[in-house]
């Protein structure tokens, strides 16, 4: 079911945005190399902790999840996109990581992703490569974003996606897409990172949602890594994830989850 929300309850939801925004900032400030990725869960596990939020990670188990999720943060590295679970892992000079983290305050959600390299490329070649898909997500994401008004339509926010990522040479999945947000993490309507102008859902005031463009290098196939949530690409190639909840307003797009 889609729901609209009041211009009173999106103002409830701006304390969850920007404590998303805080733990990924924060996060993304202590991937540095050798530093493990459990450390990197248990620093967001703290913050939970300290602002009395809850985890929308840790008890999640959909369908396509092999078990409870049982972590707070999705750290995905490398050829991994999405739903990376925290493991034994020190990341390593060069590595891609794409940190994914929701929470609730006070009962209402915000999601939201960012991706980097931790130190250095490895080699003048590989971090244009890594510099090149990041920044092609989070071109696609303002793209989404600016497209999110009312009179358009769910499909406006897909082709805007999905024309940056063609014009940089990258293909799309769309098993996987932004959705609505609100008092659970995923809900209606579901958001494709490609589709067709002038379709889908009409966007209006009050509708919150998700929207998350993510690109493999040189594939759109994914498969299920053997820890049974990490999401990871069919070829080998890296991956590169961008998100932020926005609420749509008269006024236009409203960025619940801007970092500093």
């Amino acid at each position: 079911m889609i729901e609209l929300r009041s211009p009173r309850e999106i103002e409830q939801m701006r304390p969850a945005g920007r404590f998303v925004a805080e733990v990924l900032t924060e996060v993304r400030a202590a991937a540095a190399v050798g530093v493990n990725l459990l450390e990197l869960d248990a620093v967001a596990h703290a913050m939970i902790k300290d602002r009395g939020a809850e985890s929308c990670y840790i008890d999640y188990h959909p369908s396509f999840g092999a078990m409870p999720f049982g972590k707070v943060i999705c750290t995905s590295v490398n050829d991994a996109v999405l739903h990376g679970l925290p493991h034994d892992y020190a990341l390593r000079d060069g590595d891609l990581l794409s940190i994914d983290f929701a929470a609730s305050v006070d009962g209402w959600v915000s999601d939201s992703a960012v991706s980097f390299v931790v130190g250095g490329s490895a080699t003048p070649q590989r971090a244009a490569a890594d510099s090149k898909l990041i920044e092609t997500t989070e071109i696609a994401l303002e793209a989404g974003i600016a497209a999110a008004r009312p009179g358009k339509k769910v499909g406006d926010i897909s082709a805007a996606i999905a024309k940056v990522a063609h014009a940089a040479g990258y293909s799309i999945n769309t098993d996987f897409g932004g959705h609505g947000v609100g008092r659970t993490m995923h809900g209606d309507p579901h958001v494709p990172n490609n589709g067709r102008a002038g379709r889908g859902f009409p966007l209006k005031p009050g509708l919150v949602i998700a929207i998350e463009p993510w690109f493999l290098e040189t594939t759109d196939e994914i498969y299920t890594d053997p820890d049974g949530w990490t999401l990871r690409s069919a070829d080998g190639s890296r991956g590169a994830h961008s998100e932020h909840t926005i609420a749509i307003t008269d006024d236009g797009p409203l960025v619940l989850t801007a970092r500093r």
